[in-house]
């Protein structure tokens, strides 16, 4: 991707990035598309790597475990304290972040 496009699509997802209640997205983790993303990470960077199809970089994320489903553990947390987290669609992907 040339960095041209590539600077468009970041302030594309940067833009999409919004505030979302748990309570709306338990319907998407209950098909597995949610995706946690560690708060030493810039979601939207993330985001945009999962878009370029970065698997290098996306394994990293995994064997780092900066990047994972989201957990029952985590689910239940997050539905207790009513939690607002970040939020960014890289289809089929919802990534979400806690907000600091």
């Amino acid at each position: 991707m040339n960095p041209q496009t590539q600077e468009l699509l970041q302030a594309k997802l940067n833009l999409e990035t919004a505030m979302i209640s748990w309570k709306e997205l338990q319907r998407f983790f209950a098909t597995g598309v949610v995706i946690w993303v560690d708060d030493a990470l810039d979601m939207v960077d993330v985001a945009l790597k999962i878009s370029e199809d970065d698997s290098a970089a996306v394994a990293d994320w995994l064997n780092f475990g900066q990047l994972a489903r989201v957990s029952d553990e985590q689910a239940l947390r997050w539905f207790e304290d009513d939690a607002m987290l970040w939020s960014v669609v890289v289809k089929p992907w919802i990534l979400v972040q806690e907000k600091q």
